[in-house]
């Protein structure tokens, strides 16, 4: 199950690192200045990717924008280590 997990996760995380390369004007999220829907479904898939130990090295695009919805209060209290039953 591992390896499956992380197969789909490296292939989505290759198409959309790719995705947001390209975007030279796209600013510290997804789609701009402000978070949008996108980075509020990239984030838990961040998440995954970390608990399934995916190198996310390729992936520089979208470790800055976990850094960045991490500085957001609703980001950061949203975090799964933070949920009283995770």
């Amino acid at each position: 199950m591992l390896v499956w997990c992380c197969t789909w996760i490296e292939t989505g995380f290759d198409a959309l690192e790719a995705l947001l390369a390209a975007d030279k004007s796209r600013g510290p999220f997804c789609f701009g200045n402000a978070p949008t829907l996108a980075d509020v479904y990239l984030i838990p898939q961040v998440e995954s990717a970390r608990r399934f130990n995916v190198d996310l090295t390729p992936y520089p695009h979208i470790v800055a924008i976990d850094r960045a919805c991490g500085e957001l209060d609703a980001f950061h209290d949203a975090a799964p280590s933070l949920q009283p039953d995770a």
